[in-house]
């Protein structure tokens, strides 16, 4: 079972993460990464409520890894590194405007009081999901010379949604219980903001963006224009999960 946790309530002080020489090259080391990150960061920083997610995520892809789970175990493990290596870039910016635009909203967000742990896991999530996948399934494909297209790939990809949709609903229900029991508007309101997100369909829309960003892949100016939208897609739904309620 994926454990999500991730401390509430007063002020967030943030703390600068570890520096690192070079990107990661394995499952493992991704997890490691995190792990440091998450030492490093107060509970109750956004960030690190993502990342706590995060961690649970590739520990249940590394098992998997090693049992035979996946038909193309290093095709996917390629693709989890140069994945997490793009959140790893966004975490390393030494200043909010310094990310990704997708990433900015948690970044310049995550100190903030009044908005609740869930609220910027799943922001995290989408925005790794929505913008960093895309961009990564079609850089590891280019690096692995086959389309995204190719059979395998595309099952393996499914696959992993057993695993990040166990990921969201613990998310979800670690706030949602004592929402419950509250019994407070707040936590109501929380509740129904999150509730317009959907895990599955930010995977269908990442396929989507990832085969049209494969189809212009030779085409620079048609990519900065896609790409460039894409971030501003995702930070604008970032932004709504990040609402003080």
């Amino acid at each position: 079972m994926l454990m999500f946790g991730c401390g509430t309530g007063g002020s967030r002080v943030i703390v600068p993460s570890p520096s690192a020489d070079s990107p990661i090259t394995s499952v493992d080391e991704a997890i490691a990464r995190m792990e440091a990150l998450d030492k490093a960061w107060p509970a109750g920083d956004g960030l690190a409520c993502f990342n706590r997610m995060y961690i649970g995520v590739m520990q249940q892809i590394a098992q998997r890894l090693s049992q035979g789970f996946f038909g193309d175990p290093a095709t996917m493990t390629h693709l989890d590194v140069v994945f997490a290596n793009l959140y790893f870039d966004a975490a390393d910016a030494a200043e909010p405007a310094g990310a990704p635009s997708a990433w900015q909203p948690l970044l310049y967000r995550r100190a903030d009081a009044g908005i609740e742990p869930v609220q910027f896991a799943l922001a995290g999530m989408n925005t790794h999901i929505s913008h960093d996948l895309p961009i990564a399934i079609t850089a590891a494909c280019a690096e692995l010379s086959f389309a995204p297209t190719a059979r395998v790939f595309r099952d393996d990809y499914e696959k992993i949604d057993q695993v990040l949709d166990a990921a969201e609903q613990s998310a979800r229900e670690s706030f949602e219980s004592g929402a419950i029991l509250a019994a407070d508007a707040h936590l109501r309101a929380v509740i129904n903001l999150i509730a317009n997100w959907n895990l599955n369909q930010a995977r269908d829309v990442a396929w989507n963006t990832a085969l049209a960003l494969w189809e212009v892949r030779d085409l620079p100016v048609a990519r900065e224009l896609l790409l460039a939208s894409l971030g501003q897609a995702v930070a604008a739904t970032s932004q709504l999960l990040l609402v003080a309620l």
